[in-house]
């Protein structure tokens, strides 16, 4: 049977730099990357004001967290998909400027940063912090992942279908834009929980947005994984690959965060 071919993909050709000037390169990685973060500082702004917190918290946590994000996601891909490249040229670990950040690894680099930040200011339990941060690190994880859209990174694999893109830096094979699609799905559940937290009670039940964001994001993520070219090549001979495993454990972390909000909301209404 014929195979309809999309004979016209669209053809995706943009330098990642936006501009170098001298040993100085911008890059829209970057530029959407630093995007996130001050966005997802405004939104946590606008969430400190509301519940009249003290706003000089916020930078010190801005500062934990982005450096908890650039060192997990770092080391997430240095020790889970090139251990063995990386442990005999050390030196390269901390060239992230050359790619190579795991989101996996970002996000419990968040846990851990939040987890020091209250060690030092006990203004909130760690539950009650991370729902609120939950709803802008969405937002950020949407701007990175449109960042790997400019970067021609994260492909898919080859595809007909009438959205297609061709990575014209990579290769002239049309493509899922999956990078876009895991922008779309954490962008969705972004406004869902932005809305939920102005206009109903779901924060004052902690660890549901928490939970909602992990279950939903990382379901996501495991889905759209099976439209992804494989990490590293050791991931070709597992009928999961790495994005997909490591998933499993934070979308049960978060069906199980979700059930014990509701089974403590109950317990409270007896």
């Amino acid at each position: 049977d014929m195979v309809t071919v999309n004979m016209h993909p669209i053809v995706w050709n943009v330098a990642p730099e936006i501009f170098s000037f001298g040993p100085f390169h911008v890059r829209w990685y970057g530029l959407f990357f630093a995007l996130g973060f001050l966005l997802g500082y405004e939104i946590m702004g606008q969430i400190y004001r509301r519940e009249k917190r003290n706003l000089e918290n916020l930078s010190d946590l801005l500062l934990y967290l982005m450096v908890g994000t650039v060192i997990g996601a770092r080391l997430g891909h240095v020790f889970l998909y090139q251990p063995d490249y990386y442990l005999a040229h050390p030196w390269e670990i901390p060239k992230i400027w050359e790619g190579g950040l795991a989101s996996h690894g970002g996000f419990a680099g968040v846990l851990i940063a939040l987890y020091l930040y209250l060690r030092k200011h006990r203004d909130m339990s760690f539950l009650q912090l991370a729902d609120r941060l939950a709803i802008p690190c969405l937002l950020a994880a949407t701007m990175i992942r449109i960042g790997n859209f400019f970067n021609s990174e994260i492909l898919g694999t080859p595809s007909n279908l009438p959205w297609a893109i061709v990575f014209a830096r990579v290769d002239n094979i049309p493509r899922h834009p999956a990078m876009l699609y895991e922008a779309l799905a954490y962008f969705l559940v972004f406004c869902a929980l932005y809305v939920a937290y102005w206009k109903t009670t779901i924060i004052q039940h902690p660890g549901r947005v928490l939970g909602i964001t992990l279950a939903t994001c990382f379901l996501a993520r495991f889905l759209i994984e099976f439209v992804k070219e494989n990490h590293v090549p050791f991931e070709n001979r597992m009928p999961l690959n790495m994005g997909q495993l490591l998933s499993i454990p934070f979308i049960l972390a978060g069906l199980y965060l979700i059930y014990a909000s509701r089974q403590k909301a109950q317990r409270a209404q007896k």
